[in-house]
């Protein structure tokens, strides 16, 4: 089958949004959504930007970044192990304007305390910045612990969807 691999960029209030994804004669899937040169962030050549295939996710980051409540709804095709992919199938059910802790999260997937660890490594593979939320997972204190998009663009995210109180400078 004929796949190519193309990218475009969002504008966003955190910056540009790298998403890459995969065009087929089956379709287009979503493969990566990231903030340029991030930790994972995939270096796309300039020759294979093609807006086209993203306008559906381009629509629905709107949606987000203005306020409405989202769920995303596209199509996804990221590579990863079994544990991985778990991880992130539960990320998806965290709802709109709350958070977990790694503790909760893990207790969810029946992973033992001990290797909470590896919950953590799992949510910084994840390709899918916003989409698999991996930012409304916080330390059981509350503290906000690492997030391949940067601590404080999880701040944002979660001050954005009500999560956290803006802090008054």
């Amino acid at each position: 089958m004929n796949t190519r691999t193309v990218h475009t960029v969002h504008p966003s209030p955190l910056g540009d949004l790298l998403l890459t994804g995969s065009v087929s004669p089956a379709g287009h899937t979503l493969t990566s959504l990231s903030l340029p040169g991030r930790r994972g962030a995939p270096a796309p050549r300039p020759e294979d930007r093609d807006d086209r295939p993203f306008a559906e996710a381009h629509r629905q980051l709107d949606a987000y970044f203005t306020g409405r409540p989202t769920r995303f709804d596209l199509p996804l095709a990221t590579t990863g192990s079994p544990f991985q992919r778990a991880v992130w199938q539960a990320l998806e059910e965290i709802p709109y304007g709350t958070t977990t802790t790694y503790g909760e999260l893990a207790a969810r997937l029946g992973v033992p305390r001990s290797e909470i660890r590896a919950v953590g490594g799992a949510l910084g593979a994840n390709p899918l910045l916003l989409v698999r939320p991996c930012h409304r997972v916080i330390g059981s204190d509350g503290s906000m612990r690492g997030y391949a998009g940067g601590v404080e663009h999880k701040v944002w995210l979660l001050t954005h969807e009500g999560a956290l109180q803006p802090t008054l400078i």
